[in-house]
């Protein structure tokens, strides 16, 4: 059986973070692992505290995880602190495992910081040249590469830009033009663009669901462009049907 490893933050609400990640690894019948970076105490309309997971600590849950069972893929969430940066990418590196999808998780779509000072920059550096793939949404891909996103055409620079730092492959999420969503694969040589229906609403998780299929589908050994094809229908689905269950914002039918 197929395997892909989470190393993301804690979501009580299951609507993101490992919670939601394994969810959706066996969605796409792949056994999910997870190693925890940070809590969080949070629900569908706030995040009102979070408590980073020791370096060391987190080091040691990978090293023995991954001693064990050898994921064939891999995705980083939120990991919110210098510490976990640097244990995930000594582990990844030691281990030299292969489909490393990295969420550039820094603001909850609630709002709050999930990112502390200075740890951006370590993600960048350490994690970004490892990755098979990064999935930035449109506000992540803008304030890590600088460029204020209005079009289409600013979407592309913006890829062309976080290309630089080092993964094999970049995916923007989340643009939104003449009611349509836009995602953006950028591989260095080609532009893809994969359009699709925008649903009303607001949603947790999406982030976290989206970076997961993907992972998930590499795992299987799919393409890039497969898998976000793939995903893209998968999220489409889980929009549609999610669930109203708390204050705020709706889960995904996962």
């Amino acid at each position: 059986m197929k395997t892909a490893l989470t190393i993301a933050g804690s979501d009580p609400t299951g609507g993101a973070g490992i919670q939601a990640d394994i969810k959706v690894f066996n969605h796409f019948g792949v056994y999910g692992l997870s190693a925890v970076a940070a809590l969080t105490s949070q629900n569908t309309y706030e995040v009102n505290a979070i408590l980073k997971v020791d370096g060391v600590f987190l080091e040691r849950q990978l090293n023995t995880l991954v001693s064990d069972i050898r994921p064939d893929a891999v995705k980083t969430g939120m990991l919110f602190s210098i510490e976990a940066i640097k244990a995930a990418a000594k582990i990844i590196r030691g281990y030299e495992l292969e489909n490393l999808v990295i969420d550039p998780v820094t603001i909850s779509s609630t709002g709050a910081n999930l990112m502390e000072d200075g740890a951006l920059d370590i993600l960048k550096e350490e994690l970004f040249p490892l990755a098979k793939v990064i999935t930035p949404n449109i506000y992540e891909a803008a304030a890590i590469s600088g460029i204020n996103i209005e079009s289409e055409k600013d979407i592309e620079r913006a890829a062309m830009k976080l290309k630089q730092f080092g993964p094999e492959t970049v995916i923007i999420t989340g643009g939104h033009f003449d009611k349509k969503t836009l995602e953006l694969i950028y591989n260095g040589e080609n532009v893809n663009l994969i359009g699709g229906e925008k649903i009303k609403g607001e949603y947790h998780g999406t982030g976290c669901a989206f970076s997961a299929a993907i992972t998930a589908c590499l795992a299987k050994g799919m393409t890039v462009i497969e898998a976000v094809k793939k995903t893209k229908k998968f999220m489409n689905a889980a929009i549609k049907n999610a669930h109203t269950i708390g204050k705020g914002m709706r889960l995904l039918n996962v």
